[in-house]
């Protein structure tokens, strides 16, 4: 728990309506009588928790402005302790001033994410509910402002504590067949053990099967657009982007760098790349653009490969096919509004079965925009049963997975029971680490370094 009473400006560093000035710790409501002066003539000290009052907003003996003040009283707080939102008219000057006079009555600046690692530290919420709220106010999307209130409501916590029971489980009959051979504890068999940890190792498997699924809902799904110049990728572009962002002509080559746009997807965010053409060119610019594209392929996690219809198959596209090895591809033959040239079996038999389509065709974007979903099985991912949302759950979810992988070997060797156990204990730790149950501070600092002041 924080010893000092902190202070920042909770809303964005703009002008608008209103602008709000966040006060949370033990002094709270003797720094907010300081610089609120309720039209009732109460004391704020007497408010109850929940509660508002009109009033006049001062800097010592200087009248700011006129704002309301919200009391939250401990511990039925959003931190935990007695917190006291003024809000003010949102002109910027005006909201630094009512925050500085905050700091003059005896608050100190709070640092970025401080408000929600008291939090966090007062018990009010586990780390990944707190790392879901970073990633509930950077939501660009549909899919993760619902994954994000999820995990806010503790479904990854919940799951988490899941599996440490189940660890736990098997721990103690460990332990007790151990110190207690002579009771009635039941023997702990290689099946029983293989049973019981296998089961473990099935959770932990399964959240990590679903963490990229959830990282591009988070992090924005990585879209390239290939293909050999003229084939219609800035026209496959400006249909989903819905602006004309991407230079449509006639002429080869057009697109020389990597055009770049982010759109809403179904409610998940795609950031997508129009990409210079293939093809060996002696223009040095044209060059520098396709060496960007094909690190543009290399990160992407689904890719758009381009073919124009009206035309036979060239080196150019066939030379993309081995660049494709190992990608997820969607292959889409343009151009189907002029006559067909295009022999599909070859784009078939080497990417699979292609999208026939004319990128003018209004209802396209809408088209491709399902295929991607399905192809990245989007809809697929249950926001309830929680889910791998950054590297660090990743990690210490890697790291259960590898003890218990140990503990089934264990078993399927014929080690002693008390070698099994320590290899649990590794794993239990791991998931508590992910809870944030036993953690580091060096951790919890790193988490909080996303977050912005004021929240």
């Amino acid at each position: 728990m924080g010893s000092e009473t902190i202070c920042a400006i909770a809303t964005p560093a703009a002008v608008g309506g209103i602008s709000v000035v966040r006060i949370s710790g033990e002094k709270s409501l003797e720094i907010a009588e300081k610089v609120f002066k309720p039209v009732s003539g109460k004391s704020i000290r007497d408010m109850k928790g929940y509660t508002a009052a009109y009033g006049k907003i001062y800097d010592g003996g200087e009248r700011l402005d006129d704002g309301v003040l919200l009391v939250f009283k401990a511990p039925h707080s959003y931190t935990g302790e007695d917190v006291c939102e003024i809000s003010c008219h949102g002109g910027i000057y005006v909201t630094r001033r009512v925050m500085t006079a905050c700091l003059k009555a005896g608050a100190s600046p709070a640092a970025a994410g401080e408000f929600t690692k008291r939090a966090l530290l007062n018990g009010k919420m586990s780390l990944t509910q707190a790392e879901a709220v970073a990633d509930l106010i950077s939501a660009q999307g549909e899919q993760i402002l619902a994954c994000s209130n999820s995990q806010r409501e503790g479904a990854l916590y919940r799951r988490a504590e899941i599996i440490a029971d189940k660890i736990m489980d098997v721990s103690a009959q460990i332990s007790a067949w151990i110190d207690y051979p002579e009771d009635d504890t039941p023997v702990v068999t290689e099946e029983w053990l293989n049973e019981r940890i296998g089961e473990v190792k099935t959770e932990l498997d399964s959240l990590l099967a679903g963490y990229d699924t959830g990282r591009m809902i988070r992090e924005g799904i990585s879209c390239a657009i290939v293909g050999k110049p003229n084939v219609g990728k800035s026209t496959i572009m400006n249909a989903l982007s819905g602006v004309r962002r991407s230079i449509v002509s006639d002429i080869a080559g057009t697109t020389r760098d990597v055009v770049e746009e982010t759109v809403n997807l179904n409610g998940a965010v795609l950031l997508l790349s129009d990409c210079a053409g293939i093809r060996e060119t002696d223009d040095e610019v044209e060059k520098i653009g396709v060496e960007i594209m094909l690190e543009k392929l290399k990160s992407a996690d689904i890719v758009l490969a381009v073919f124009d219809g009206s035309r036979e198959l060239g080196e150019e596209d066939r030379r993309l096919f081995t660049q494709l090895n190992g990608k997820t591809v969607i292959p889409i033959v343009n151009k189907s509004d002029l006559e067909t040239k295009l022999d599909v079996s070859e784009i078939k038999n080497r990417l699979g079965e292609p999208l026939v389509v004319s990128a003018k065709d209004e209802n396209f974007a809408e088209h491709l925009g399902k295929e991607i979903s399905e192809r990245l099985n989007l809809g697929k991912l249950n926001a309830s049963a929680g889910f791998l949302a950054n590297e660090r759950q990743r990690a210490c979810v890697i790291e259960a997975a590898d003890a218990v992988s140990n503990a089934l070997a264990a078993v399927q060797t014929g080690v002693t029971p008390d070698v099994i156990g320590v290899e649990l204990e590794r794993a239990l730790n791991a998931v508590y680490e992910l809870s944030g149950k036993r953690t580091s501070d060096e951790v919890i600092n790193e988490v909080f370094k996303r977050f912005c002041v004021g929240k």
